[in-house]
C-alpha cells in the first residue's frame, strides 16, 4: 500500500497534541485590534480545541501525527 499524503494546508494550522486532541487558533487577531477589547484580545489569541467531526475530518488529512 502508497503511502498517504498529508495535507500541508492543514498540517501549517492545526497541531496535534500528545493525547490526540487537535488545538486551532482563532481567526480575527491579525488587524483592526483598536474596536477589539482587551478581553477578546486575549481570548482570540489562546488556542481552542476542535471537537466532533470537524476533529475526524482534520485527523483524516494528517495521517502521520
Amino acid at each position: 500500500m502508497p503511502k498517504l499524503k498529508t495535507r500541508k494546508a492543514v498540517a501549517k494550522r492545526f497541531k496535534i497534541t500528545g493525547t490526540g486532541k487537535i488545538l486551532r487558533h482563532s481567526s480575527g487577531k491579525s488587524h483592526i485590534l483598536t474596536k477589539k477589547s482587551k478581553k477578546r484580545k486575549r481570548g482570540l489569541s489562546k488556542a481552542k480545541i476542535l471537537v466532533g467531526s470537524q476533529a475526524k475530518m482534520i485527523k483524516r488529512m494528517l495521517p502521520y501525527n
